[in-house]
């Protein structure tokens, strides 16, 4: 299994993602915004990143780009999950919100298992 890294503003949204992942046997890590997610990514890089788009301080088009931009993190495969996902052109994968539970875990059970290739 592997290492998760939820990225949301809402508490309310990032424990139920966190409780999705670790029933499936994931470890997880979570950040409110993206400023505290490129932290939490260059202190212990995830296997994946599943972030919003529209959060405070830093979104997630701008975590997804700073990450994408960084030799030491551009292969780590995103999932976005966001009312406004479309504007998440580099994630690997993209769900719309709201989201069915089966359909966020298969998406981030094919990045783990197959990378960034999956897209």
């Amino acid at each position: 299994m592997g290492t998760i890294l939820v990225v949301d503003d809402e508490p309310d949204l990032r424990f139920l993602l966190h409780r999705i992942f670790v029933k499936a046997g994931h470890e997880v890590a979570e950040a409110g915004n993206g400023e505290v997610a490129l932290d939490a990514v260059r202190h212990a890089p995830p296997d994946l990143v599943v972030t919003d788009v529209m959060m405070p301080v830093m979104g997630g088009v701008e975590l997804i780009r700073r990450l994408r931009a960084d030799p030491a993190t551009a292969s780590i495969p995103i999932l976005s999950v966001s009312a406004d996902w479309q504007l998440a052109v580099e994630a690997d994968a993209a769900l719309a919100k709201p989201y069915q539970r089966a359909e966020v875990l298969a998406a981030a059970e094919r990045l783990l298992q197959e990378g960034r290739q999956a897209s």
